[in-house]
């Protein structure tokens, strides 16, 4: 495992909304601090878990410029979306919000080629002097990105600097890995492939449960740059319950993460439509993910 750029442990983090459905800056202030002190090294703000494709430009800019300020770590803003020419747009003005960089994602739903994928990393890399981490999520997308153009993409672009896989795709992102060395910050973008992800050369996780197990995953990390894998796996199975809740087809990502996140006291509110409103069974179900991990805690 080599040195980061961003960090180990990332949390792509929710977008707290007030009552009204405004996005509440305090609580994402309050919230973004939490989490670095639980153990975060770096925050996404405004991808997929934070609804980014429900927020407008000005709420992506100022929560950006939010965190940013109230944090002292590396704060990502997830500034890209299916449309190359706003996500350029958007992309150029964040740098003077105080980000440390870039999460691209693969254009949505228009399903381009590879050659397009690239034309639109490009594009968003070259309109930025910040660092770029690409993101590879083709549940979301309906296109995975070709271990042949990230590749391409690094070699060709200095400021591209790491991925996000949430393909599933070990073999894969062990090709790219291998292949572009330790000047390439690769991270599973899956909570339950973080262990196997470590195990090819990944430099730690982007994660969705880190809201509430930021310990969890930070000792999982460092028990493999120690070299102790029967701890790591004791950490991973400890993760086990959280993996399983995170996401789910009646309850998707970030509504699970909103409703373990109303039981720690923080008041992030609902989720905006199309996701909605969670209920009764899901916050149940919160408290005895919260309460088991804290007991394991000791």
């Amino acid at each position: 495992m080599g040195s980061t750029r961003f960090g180990t442990v990332l949390t792509a983090m929710v977008t707290p909304f007030s009552p009204d459905g405004s996005v509440d800056l305090d609580v994402a202030a309050t919230l973004a601090k939490f989490l670095v002190e639980e153990g975060t090294e770096g925050i996404v703000v405004a991808g997929s878990t934070g609804e980014g494709s429900a927020l407008s430009d000005d709420e992506k800019l100022n929560l950006f410029a939010c965190v940013a300020q109230a944090v002292n770590v590396p704060v990502l803003a997830g500034s890209t979306f299916a449309n190359t020419a706003q996500s350029v747009a958007l992309t150029k003005r964040v740098k003077d919000t105080g980000v440390a960089g870039v999460l691209a994602t693969t254009p949505a739903y228009s399903r381009p080629s590879q050659r397009g994928i690239a034309a639109h990393f490009t594009a968003i890399a070259q309109c930025t002097p910040l660092p770029i981490m690409l993101y590879d999520v083709p549940s979301r997308t309906g296109r995975k990105v070709a271990s042949a153009t990230t590749i391409d993409l690094v070699r060709g672009i200095a400021n591209i600097v790491a991925l996000k896989d949430a393909s599933g795709d070990l073999v894969g992102a062990a090709h790219v890995k291998a292949v572009l060395g330790e000047d390439f910050d690769l991270y599973s973008g899956d909570d339950s492939l973080v262990l196997p992800f470590l195990a090819i050369g990944a430099v730690g996780v982007v994660s969705v449960a880190a809201h509430w197990a930021s310990p969890e995953f930070s000792s999982m990390v460092h028990a493999v740059e120690k070299g102790d894998w029967l701890k790591a796996q004791m950490y991973n199975e400890r993760l086990a319950p959280s993996y399983a809740y995170e996401n789910t087809e009646t309850y998707p990502n970030p509504m699970p993460t909103k409703a373990v996140l109303r039981v720690l006291g923080f008041s992030v509110g609902q989720c905006r439509l199309p996701l909605g409103e969670g209920d009764e069974t899901l916050d149940l179900a919160a408290r005895d993910v919260v309460t088991s991990l804290r007991a394991q805690r000791g």
